[in-house]
Formats: structure tokens, C-alpha cells, sequence
């Protein structure tokens, strides 16, 4: 399933678009507010956004280019009422990769959202995410709330195994083998310890990030 987030104020339109796409595979999640989209994506970075021009909180260029500023690739469709204002060529220049013309048909925006989605692949699949901690696997970057969190090689490739088996308990043993001794390196269990009580500190003790005693570590979205 394609995760979408639509960024929209008028409900009746937003709940519209998510019976229509919900069916199609797409997961659309709908925010009411800029600030909401902004909490949202930077808890989870979706395939698709689908943004208005006016919101209550702001005009949806500026959302756009904060967009931009962080994940470049990630695409987005603007819906405008102006056919041929200077809301779209604003649009362009902020950074939208398409736009629909409200009134539009649902058929339409379906068509556009696949056309996007053909050229610029699924970007959201770059990114690991639980609770507010992302990484970006294309930059080798880790980000908590939005804010870059400089870790080690080992804290990296341990955090990043286990957001790929989220929702999964892990054994120690599974860990030890895959984040070390899969390199030739090999480490006693002491090392793991060590550096999951680093990592923790530095992501300033996550929730989602637990310890199944006896057994290994699971991660898994608590919000």
C-alpha cells in the first residue's frame, strides 16, 4: 500500500479523495493545518503529497519549499481553484512536480498521482522511520524530530537493522551477526551493550526503541 498524505482544510473534499484512493492501494492520511503536515512528515515521509494552495495556517508554496529543503525527491501535486494564475507558476518555483485545478475529477487526480509516482519511484522507501526518529538511507543520515543526531558507523548500522525488522524481536545474537560479524568483525556481547546504551543516549531514550529481556530489542511505533 502507497502511503499519501493530503494536506487539506475542506473535509468534505479531503474524505472524498480518501474513499476514492483507498480502494486504489493508496493509505491517505489527511491533515488539516501546514504545522500538522510538518509534525507528520517529519515522523514519516510518505510516496505522495497532495497539497492546497490556501490553508488556515499559511499558503501551501511556503510548506512546499520547507518540504523541499529536506527531502528533495519526495513528490508533490498542488491543488489550486486558478487555472492559470500566479498560484501555479508560485507552485512550480517552490517546488511542485504537478497540479490539478479544482473542480477536478477523481478519476484525473488518480491519473496524475500514478504519473508522478511513475517518474519519480517510491521515494518513501529511502527513508526508515519509527515514532519521530528517521533515517535517510541514501545520506547515511539519522535525524530525531527533525533534528540531525551524529552517530557512529556501529550505532548506525545497529539502529538501521532494527527500523528493517520494526515490529520485530531481534535476538542479541541475530544482531551480533549481522551489524558485526557478517563484516569479519568479530565482537564480544559486551560490544552491543555498549553501544545500544549509546545509541539510547544520544536519541535521548525513545520509547519505541525496547528491550525484550533475555531475548534481543524490538522496535516499534508507540505514537
Amino acid at each position: 500500500m502507497t502511503n499519501l498524505y493530503y494536506i487539506e482544510d475542506d473535509q468534505n473534499i479531503a474524505l472524498a479523495v480518501k474513499e476514492y484512493l483507498e480502494p486504489r492501494n493508496f493509505k491517505v492520511t489527511i491533515c488539516a493545518t501546514l504545522s500538522e503536515a510538518k509534525r507528520r512528515l517529519e515522523e514519516k515521509v510518505p510516496a505522495c503529497i497532495l497539497l492546497d494552495w490556501n490553508m488556515p495556517d499559511g499558503r501551501g508554496d511556503r510548506l512546499c519549499q520547507w518540504i523541499r529543503s529536506k527531502w528533495k525527491e519526495l513528490p508533490i501535486l498542488f491543488l489550486t481553484v486558478h487555472s492559470d494564475s500566479v498560484d501555479i507558476v508560485s507552485g512550480f518555483k517552490s517546488g511542485a512536480d504537478d497540479y490539478v485545478v479544482k473542480p477536478f475529477e477523481l478519476e484525473v487526480l488518480y491519473s496524475r498521482i500514478r504519473a508522478v509516482l511513475r517518474r519519480t519511484g517510491n521515494v518513501a522507501e529511502q527513508y526508515l522511520s519509527c515514532d519521530g526518529i528517521l533515517i535517510d538511507q541514501n545520506r547515511h543520515a539519522v535525524f530525531c524530530h527533525a533534528k540531525e543526531i551524529p552517530l557512529s558507523a556501529a550505532e548506525y548500522q545497529l539502529l538501521s537493522y532494527l527500523m528493517q525488522n520494526k515490529g520485530r524481536t531481534v535476538t542479541r545474537e541475530k544482531i551480533l551477526e549481522q551489524v558485526w560479524d557478517v563484516k569479519g568483525s568479530y565482537v564480544n556481547d559486551n560490544t552491543l551493550t555498549v553501544t545500544m546504551k549509546r545509541l539510547r543516549d544520544k536519541l535521548s531514550q525513545p520509547a519505541c526503541l525496547k528491550t525484550i529481556r533475555s531475548v534481543g530489542y524490538r522496535m516499534e511505533d508507540t505514537i
